[in-house]
């Protein structure tokens, strides 16, 4: 029963991670724009739950084979029928007038293998480290949403807000349903301190230094700290630290590379959710010795 309830986590986790890379897509865009309702190919994203649930190709570019555009619709003057001008003679062409300048690129709509074997091997370590355990529960229907964190900070260097804030308020109410299921091995009121207190200290960090806080750590740091904060303070503290951690550790790399330097902003979602992935981790097994 036990390797079955770590294969069925897996396969949960790789379900769901197939279902990040079109969320993450429609995410990843500047404060200041909506979210992307339209594959790259420009058709409407349809399915579940208003298109966010899907696979990495819209309902038209899954069933023919996207037809590419042309630039320029004129045929010049003893060209070829369908050939695109370049810049300089579409220029002449026209009326005088300077070209539009061209739009951001789009980045494609496609899956990431990495993204849904990185979702099954958390889910899997979750199941394994926590047994049968109503938290289990918990766990596994956060860890997508974490992924799909992670994703978008990684490509944007943003945690929006309709994932953070969410998450903030399901952690605990999912936490305190478990509470109340025999058998759990953390403790809700911890978990409710855990959230108060990591949120705390980040804003304290934030407004000390907001150029290297970000105000979407801070509110990811409310979940993640209910979270660890279940397992006690022990924990709490291991898996804030390890995030920390982790992030300088990258930061340092990209410094001894030469591909950034002491003022470069990170992304710093990942590693908290990589912090705290560990520290549950750790709790889970503590817990069940």
């Amino acid at each position: 029963m036990y390797v079955t309830l770590i294969a069925v986590a897996a396969l949960w986790g790789a379900a769901t991670g197939l279902l990040v890379p079109r969320a993450a897509y429609r995410l990843s865009v500047e404060p200041e724009e909506a979210w992307r309702g339209e594959c790259p190919e420009g058709h409407a994203l349809m399915g579940p739950a208003r298109g966010w649930l899907g696979g990495t190709k819209c309902q038209v570019c899954a069933v023919a084979a996207p037809v590419r555009r042309p630039v320029h619709a004129e045929v010049a003057a003893g060209g070829k029928a369908g050939a695109e001008l370049p810049a300089d003679e579409a220029r002449e062409e026209g009326d005088g007038e300077e070209a539009a300048p061209a739009p951001r690129p789009v980045p494609p709509l496609r899956t990431n293998p990495a993204i849904p074997v990185v979702t099954a091997l958390s889910c899997a370590a979750l199941a394994a480290a926590t047994g049968f355990r109503p938290e289990l529960a918990v766990w596994l229907l956060c860890a997508p949403f974490a992924v799909l964190l992670a994703v978008v900070d990684l490509r944007v260097h943003r945690l929006p807000d309709h994932l953070t804030l969410p998450l903030a308020v399901a952690a605990p109410l999912l936490l305190g349903a478990a509470a109340l299921v025999p058998g759990a091995a953390g403790s809700f009121a911890y978990a409710l301190l855990g959230g108060l207190v990591l949120g705390a200290a980040y804003f304290l960090l934030f407004v000390i230094n907001p150029n290297g806080m970000g105000f979407g750590d801070v509110k990811l740091a409310l979940s993640l700290g209910v979270l660890l904060g279940w397992y006690g303070w022990g924990i709490l503290f291991a898996g804030a630290f390890a995030g920390f951690l982790f992030g300088g550790a990258y930061g340092f790399g990209l410094v001894l590379l030469r591909k950034a330097n002491r003022k470069s902003h990170i992304p710093f979602g990942p590693f908290m959710i990589g912090g705290a992935l560990l520290g549950v981790l750790f709790g889970a097994l503590s817990a069940t010795a």
